[in-house]
């Protein structure tokens, strides 16, 4: 079973994209996953977290989409990148397709 992290910020308006996004993922892939949704109050938090904005989702540990180096920890929203050199709000299908890959092979190791 995968541990699954949804870090966000109260009334972040991509949250729920972000999970339906996440779920289907999770479907498709067949893992069973114990999705933990936690609220980001402080600076000090989101340092020790690794919160580079909301929403951000971590699968055993690891960001789904890693954020740039120059990028640092802030309550604030979180852009990704998208197909066709666009940005959105919440990971794309095809990144979350491959972070549950990897994270159902680091589990399988």
């Amino acid at each position: 079973m995968l541990h699954v992290e949804i870090l966000h910020w109260s009334g972040c308006p991509s949250l729920p994209e972000a999970r339906e996004r996440l779920d289907a993922a999770l479907g498709r892939a067949g893992a069973d996953a114990d999705i933990e949704v936690r609220e980001v109050t402080t600076d000090a938090e989101a340092e020790e977290l690794g919160f580079y904005g909301s929403p951000t989702i971590l699968l055993e540990g690891r960001d789904v989409e890693p954020p740039p180096p120059h990028a640092r920890p802030a309550l604030t929203c979180r852009l990704y990148p998208a197909p066709g050199g666009r940005i959105a709000p919440v990971p794309s299908h095809q990144s979350l397709d491959r972070a549950i890959q990897e994270a159902l092979t680091r589990c399988r190791s």
